[in-house]
């Protein structure tokens, strides 16, 4: 068996130039994209991709051309968060067509090529220790992919829904360095603030876009079906936490059980019940939100940008 060493030059594979024509290919497709923004976390559970299935219809609501890159491929939830779980990806000529959930937002998760329920991702390597060396790696591959072979048209807005944690943010400035900011979703409880603040300085460090602000999911307050308290009660304040890091704190969701309900129907809440107070948060949290990347792109000739 032959190794890397013996093989002379770069055995005709011509690496350098594969990977300059994939980031042309990226930027030539992202050029028709006006805003990107990222949604994260640092902790799990706090229901961040809830969040964002929300934002993206209630943009989609407002006129604006919407579409979601679910950013996590090993726990992957858009595709039924919006509806669309069980579409298979269509390849045309321009590349691949994604999904379209409501109010046409397009889709894009790694749950639409996996095989079943069932299926996990799994990174395929001549031994289970080369996979574990190589799956950062792969990742980062898959999300290119993602970004440079979907045919996503012109969008006013691309959501990415990126997974728990911090270790993709790096990824994610190298493939998008014109990313027009990130929303970091908190909820109420001194464990999520002390992970989140983490998340902020990280984000600050590497993303090299703004942070927009910082949401809080899951705000107490009385529930809409019985009345009773539900939520956080008493659970730390998030505002404080936004006002101590120096970004702007973007409002509370009211907890509301029907998010998760409407989320398993794959309707978001702000279709499903827009009159609840959620719903309304959710809708002011995506007027907010275009406001500032609005303002954001106006000023850009002043900073010498664009």
């Amino acid at each position: 068996m032959k190794r890397y060493q013996d093989i002379p030059g770069d055995g005709g594979s011509d690496v350098p130039g594969q990977v300059e024509a994939h980031q042309a290919r990226l930027k030539r497709r992202m050029a028709a994209v006006r805003h990107k923004v990222a949604i994260l976390s640092g902790k799990g559970g706090v229901g961040k991709s809830t969040v964002t299935a929300n934002l993206a219809v209630a943009l989609a609501r407002a006129g604006q051309r919407v579409a979601v890159l679910d950013a996590d491929l090993n726990g992957p939830s858009m595709a039924t968060l919006l509806g669309v779980r069980g579409v298979r990806p269509v390849l045309c000529e321009g590349g691949v067509l994604p999904a379209v959930g409501p109010l046409g937002v397009k889709v894009v998760s790694m749950d639409l090529f996996l095989a079943g329920d069932d299926t996990p991702l799994t990174w395929q390597g001549p031994s289970q220790t080369e996979a574990y060396l190589w799956r950062g790696s792969m990742e980062v591959n898959a999300l290119r992919e993602f970004l440079s072979d979907v045919e996503w048209g012109a969008l006013d807005f691309l959501l990415l829904d990126l997974p728990p944690g911090s270790d993709r943010m790096a990824n994610l400035a190298g493939l998008l360095p014109d990313l027009s900011g990130g929303i970091v979703v908190t909820i109420p409880t001194g464990l999520s603030h002390l992970v989140v603040r983490k998340a902020i300085a990280l984000a600050r460090e590497v993303l090299k876009a703004p942070l927009i602000g910082l949401l809080e999911n899951m705000a107490p307050g009385p529930c809409p079906r019985c009345g009773e308290a539900s939520g956080f009660p008493g659970g730390a304040d998030s505002a404080s936490v936004a006002e101590a890091v120096g970004i702007p704190f973007l409002g509370r969701v009211p907890f509301d059980p029907r998010l998760a309900s409407a989320a398993d129907r794959g309707l978001p809440l702000v279709l499903a019940h827009p009159e609840a107070p959620a719903a309304a948060a959710l809708a002011q949290l995506a007027a907010d939100v275009r406001a500032y990347v609005e303002w954001r792109a106006a000023e850009a000739p002043a900073r010498g940008e664009g």
